[in-house]
């Protein structure tokens, strides 16, 4: 285990504890500006304890994270966190499980070292750029469905509007889960067979799945099937789509390729 991984799953366990804490006991919940969506106590709570311990532990490091004030110091920084106190904020506020950590460093715009945790249900999943996927310790691998029709893709229900795809929608079966980053560690997994969101994507919310999926032997683009590419000065990508290489192929050319409204 590289010393940046221990770290992440150290301050992933960290952010549980915290995250456990809050869970069902009815955390303090703003509405943050601009229609971006809720932030509780717990967000910002963790978001102050990965930042403090982080940086200290990497000096060198630049830090991009949803809920810290963006600064663009992290443009000049060789290797930068990313970071997601909690993914599915949503589903926390609801008392709904599926919420996850997602710690993520990233060197040259790529990522090389990532931990996406669920406290709730003791999922941790991790991988490192040399090194499979693993979930709970345990090497995963995706799946690798025979074509489309059949295939398990989590997205919204707008990702499959007609208008989205060449000629008719795919024959798949769609599943939903809050989290980002948990989607994408459910395709690492193999539980699912892809995941699709066309919507242009912040990046904290799928740096650390984009590694564990690519660790796992699939591949993860944005919509216009380019690799992803980390710490932008907008920090947002064009969507994201990850699945097995096949299926992945499969679906990528079924995608019409403008931007959605």
């Amino acid at each position: 285990m590289t010393d940046d991984l221990r770290l992440l799953i150290d301050a992933a366990h960290a952010s549980g504890d915290i995250a456990r804490k809050h869970f069902g006991a009815s955390p303090e919940v703003w509405d943050k500006d601009g229609n971006a969506g809720p932030v509780t106590e717990a967000d910002l709570e963790i978001d102050t304890m990965l930042r403090t311990d982080l940086l200290a532990a990497r000096a060198t490091y630049g830090w991009l994270s949803e809920e810290t004030e963006d600064d663009a110091a992290r443009l000049s920084h060789d290797r930068v966190f990313i970071v997601d106190p909690i993914d599915g904020t949503r589903a926390f506020i609801a008392g709904e499980r599926h919420f996850a950590h997602s710690l993520a460093i990233a060197e040259g715009g790529r990522v090389t070292t990532a931990v996406v945790y669920l406290p709730m249900m003791d999922l941790l999943f991790a991988a490192t750029e040399t090194d499979t996927a693993t979930l709970n310790g345990e090497p995963i691998t995706t799946s690798s469905p025979q074509g489309l029709e059949g295939a398990t893709v989590l997205a919204t229900k707008p990702n499959m509007r007609p208008e989205h795809w060449i000629g008719e929608v795919p024959p798949v079966k769609r599943k939903f889960r809050p989290s980002l980053a948990y989607r994408l560690c459910l395709v690492a997994q193999g539980r699912y067979d892809a995941m699709l969101t066309l919507r242009d994507c912040w990046e904290w919310d799928i740096a650390a799945g984009d590694l564990i999926v690519r660790q796992a032997g699939g591949r993860v683009t944005d919509r216009h099937d380019h690799p992803l590419v980390f710490n932008n000065p907008l920090p947002k990508t064009k969507g994201c789509h990850a699945a097995g290489v096949s299926l992945h192929c499969a679906l990528q050319s079924r995608i019409r390729q403008q931007d959605p409204q």
